[in-house]
């Protein structure tokens, strides 16, 4: 088991053998994600090529089938670069090989904190992907209005470029619901995340209707863990626990500052086991849709 935090880590149930834990990582301006100087980089190769070609954003946009906010916001370093617009990027502006090679040295995702990056790598290439949540609806859930309320109360305070770079990044793991249909997505959450009314009625109606929609896909399930129900396996915390294609297992846990990746087999056989309880404590799918489409009309 790796650990990925500056603060302390929690407790692992109560074990008596604890696992060894690697010294943690020090991070510095608060561990928040930041613009990395390659994303600048490789904007001002793309805006080289792109006045080379004798085209504006607005005329470069629909060439790639990006926005031309996207555009800027590539250009300007402020957003990882799709591999979809890489490779049109190449072919329309005739690059010689130049975009698509700048994009290889992005090392990272601006956008995720340094502690999540290795378990968002992981997420591209998973088939199986559980999330319990009990604080906040998971980023792969959220829509723009939702993270943006929780962008703008984080402490100490982002400003308006970095909460643009953090909502990118998210934007883009997001496409993971649907571009991998044969990924096996499972979120439980928890009721009262939707009854807090996060950013207002609007927000989380909103909210609400993307989740539903999410649930629609075959390869989503999403489930709710009622207010009712007096304890239930997942009282411990937050987890997600994810399958590689050659069938191996690590799950993570994510502190205020920090994060707790796990690859010790003994310890993911305790998660497991608590997830799969939590399958069968929480309400079946069919329920579960009931219970948010009444919670969408009572906003």
């Amino acid at each position: 088991m790796t650990v990925m935090t500056d603060g302390a880590v929690a407790g692992s149930g109560g074990r008596g053998n604890e696992p060894r834990i690697q010294p943690p990582v020090q991070r510095s301006g608060g561990g928040e994600p930041e613009t990395s100087e390659g994303l600048k980089a490789f904007g001002e190769v793309v805006k080289a090529f792109r006045r080379r070609a004798g085209l504006t954003q607005e005329a470069l946009a629909p060439k790639v089938l990006y926005s031309p906010e996207t555009v800027a916001s590539i250009e300007q370093g402020r957003r990882f670069p799709p591999h979809a617009f890489v490779e049109r990027a190449e072919e329309v502006l005739d690059a010689f090989g130049a975009i698509r090679g700048a994009a290889r040295h992005l090392s990272r995702k601006p956008g995720l904190a340094k502690w999540f990056q290795q378990w968002a790598q992981l997420e591209e290439d998973a088939i199986s992907l559980y999330t319990y949540e009990c604080r906040l609806v998971p980023g792969l859930l959220q829509t723009e209005a939702y993270a943006r309320t929780l962008f703008a109360n984080q402490l100490p305070p982002l400003d308006d470029d970095r909460i643009e770079v953090q909502w990118a990044a998210r934007a883009d793991r997001q496409r993971l619901l649907r571009e991998r249909p044969n990924t096996a997505f499972s979120f439980i959450l928890e009721e009262h995340l939707f009854l807090r009314r996060t950013g207002g009625p609007d927000v989380t109606r909103e909210l609400i209707d993307h989740v539903l929609e999410i649930a629609e896909l075959r390869n989503v399930e999403v489930q709710v863990m009622p207010l009712v129900r007096g304890a239930h396996a997942g009282l411990a915390g937050p987890v997600q626990l994810l399958e590689t294609p050659d069938h191996r297992w690590f799950a993570y846990n994510e502190t205020q500052r920090g994060g707790l990746f796990v690859s010790d087999p003994k310890e993911l056989s305790v998660l497991q086991m608590r997830y799969a309880r939590m399958r069968s404590q929480a309400l079946p799918l069919e329920d579960s849709v009931s219970l948010l489409q009444r919670m969408r009309g009572a906003q």
